[in-house]
């Protein structure tokens, strides 16, 4: 595996499980030095830590709420005790209320757009200064989803929220190109995760993971490459992009029927 990330700092939120965890585990592949991160009181994050030291990465975890601005300020200010200057944020966090649009309590809207759109502006402003003052040409990624672009009924404060965090970005691309920073987006189709499978049924996964243009489900590892390469030099001329990764998840409703 080229170590193309070698002596680069980044952080992965939400990397305790799922695709934050699918992105920590390529990056360290490529050599990259880990902040991972989890919510306060995960049972995930320290297991991961300790399944990628084992891989012989260097790692370190750090229980913080990136859903509050002194939250992301706690995650920074340790990383960078811990590791120096922070070359590279994957933002990964998101809070998800599946419910009919007629039904959804304010709250609950609330706390998707909170655990969504402004935990990716908090934390990445914070790492962007922090490059800035260092002078460092870094790289923000954001994990999106191709529901950003893709309606779904019952998601309605989850698709509004991706779509900002895409706006988010391309305008934060445009702001911070004279820097050299790059900043982009990748938008995960229907991916297989523990909170997926804590979903559905088994069965369910069964009959309509094969009805998928690709026919599987996209996997952790798949957001992780692409969080790799963006994060790589070879995406050093990339930035303001969004890239789906998503099989065709997003285009299955066009299909000609047998």
């Amino acid at each position: 595996m080229s170590m193309k990330l070698k002596d680069k700092t980044i952080i992965v939120t939400a990397a305790g499980r799922g695709i934050g965890k699918g992105c920590a585990v390529e990056l360290a592949r490529a050599g990259a030095t880990l902040i991972i991160n989890d919510r306060p009181g995960s049972q995930d994050l320290m297991p991961t830590v300790q399944e990628l030291r084992d891989q012989g990465a260097n790692v370190k975890g750090v229980e913080a709420d990136v859903f509050t601005r002194a939250g992301c300020e706690d995650l920074l200010r340790k990383a960078v005790e811990q590791s120096g200057p922070v070359h590279g944020l994957v933002s990964c966090p998101a809070y998800q209320k599946v419910s009919p649009f007629l039904d959804l309590c304010p709250d609950d809207f609330e706390r998707v757009i909170q655990g969504t759109l402004f935990s990716g502006f908090h934390m990445s402003q914070l790492v962007a200064r922090q490059m800035v003052d260092e002078g460092i040409a870094g790289k923000l990624v954001f994990i999106s989803s191709v529901l950003a672009q893709r309606p779904m009924a019952q998601k309605s404060a989850y698709c509004a929220a991706k779509a900002g965090l895409n706006q988010l970005a391309k305008t934060i691309a445009v702001e911070l190109a004279s820097r050299h920073i790059n900043v982009n987006v990748i938008e995960p189709g229907w991916i297989d995760t523990p909170g997926e499978r804590e979903a559905f049924t088994p069965k369910f996964f069964e009959e309509e993971a094969p009805k998928l243009p690709w026919g599987r489900l996209g996997s952790a590892r798949d957001i992780g490459r692409a969080a790799a390469f963006l994060m790589s030099p070879d995406a050093d001329y990339i930035t303001g992009s969004v890239l789906p990764v998503d099989g065709a998840f997003r285009y299955r409703d066009g299909r000609m029927l047998d």
